[in-house]
């Protein structure tokens, strides 16, 4: 699979040299795709490379900010997708000085790619002025504006500046939130539910208590609470769990747990179990699996995986499974004695320990 940071090509870059001209015939597209593509282009990462663009456009355009947004609010009308962010990089760059010009801009460039990254600028900046804006941008006829509104917000966005003051207090965001909570749009309300698991990791009380008041309302808002409490429910929160009808399960019983001593890096772990009911039937049972992992250090590391979630009608039922240690980019294997461990609603129920050869 070809690097993203490869989406940065030349192919794009006369493409985008070209609109610009379109837009500001002084725009000089020869030293411009000179200046990107420098001596230390190869060894830029992505966003290095967007940041470069960025950078590289400021050299290019008038130096008037106003001037430069102008130019580039059509330019960016005709490239849609995550690799065009730097538009609104330019706006967190060299737009901080100029708020009324730099909102307009960040919510007409996010129509065409997320501007959720650069608006975080203007959070750490002023945050009540910004957070003002949210609330007006929650009201917008575009769904990709409304979006905005929450995801731009969220404490933990992930590849993004964390906002401390979020994490410590969310009270700000909530009211953006309720706002969008009910959005015709499932892109608005899934931003919602990111927000809201990502407040459930520093303030899961805040979380709970807002999915008591929701949960029930229609489908979709069932739906969104349950993606927003994902965190808590992996965590075994059992008042979550409740909610969500999953109390803890006395009755059933895990039997017949089987799997190996030993696996190999690259090999699947294999490993099956029978629930048994000692009432008539299972009943809703939240399925899942953890393996501590070893790390460098030779701590453990828990990371919990979901099988299954149903209302179980009969009093038995038998399940395969397993894990494949095939070498990925996301996470890292450390030879050494792994547990692997069954759990029923949010409460280990057994394990068994296997070792994990990376030779």
């Amino acid at each position: 699979m070809e690097p993203l940071k490869n989406l940065y090509n030349k192919t794009l870059l006369n493409n985008l040299a070209s609109e610009i001209e379109k837009q500001h015939a002084a725009f000089d597209k020869k030293s411009f795709k000179k200046k990107v593509f420098d001596q230390y282009w190869e060894d830029k990462e992505l966003k290095q490379r967007m940041r470069h663009i960025t950078e590289s456009l400021h050299q290019h355009l008038p130096s008037n900010y106003k001037k430069s947004i102008k130019i580039l609010k059509p330019v960016a009308e005709k490239f849609k997708g995550f690799e065009y962010m730097f538009f609104q990089d330019y706006v967190e760059c060299y737009g901080l000085d100029d708020f009324d010009t730099s909102i307009d801009a960040l919510a007409h460039f996010t129509k065409y790619a997320s501007s959720e990254f650069a608006v975080r600028a203007f959070i750490l900046q002023d945050e009540k002025r910004m957070m003002k804006q949210m609330l007006s941008w929650a009201k917008s006829d575009n769904h990709h504006v409304r979006r905005l509104a929450s995801e731009g917000c969220r404490p933990r966005l992930p590849w993004a500046i964390s906002l401390p003051v979020f994490k410590k207090k969310p009270a700000p965001v909530l009211p953006v939130l309720k706002i969008l909570m009910f959005d015709d749009s499932e892109y608005v309300r899934r931003s919602v539910a990111n927000n809201l698991n990502d407040i459930a990791k520093d303030n899961p009380k805040i979380v709970t208590s807002l999915a008591q008041q929701w949960l029930g309302k229609d489908l979709n808002t069932d739906r969104l609470i349950k993606h927003a409490c994902r965190t808590l429910l992996k965590q075994g929160d059992q008042k979550t769990l409740s909610l969500f009808g999953y109390a803890k399960a006395e009755h059933v019983k895990v039997n017949h747990f089987n799997t190996q001593s030993k696996v190999a890096m690259g090999d699947k772990l294999s490993f099956s179990f029978t629930l048994n009911s000692q009432k008539k039937q299972l009943g809703k049972c939240r399925i899942e699996f953890a393996i501590d992992f070893v790390k460098a250090n030779g701590s453990l590391s828990r990371k919990v995986f979901k099988i299954s979630e149903a209302d179980y009608k009969d009093k038995e039922k038998h399940i395969s499974k397993y894990f494949s240690f095939k070498l990925i980019s996301t996470r890292r294997y450390y030879s050494g004695v792994h547990v692997l461990t069954i759990i029923i609603n949010g409460i280990d129920q057994v394990s068994k320990h296997f070792k994990l050869d990376t030779q």
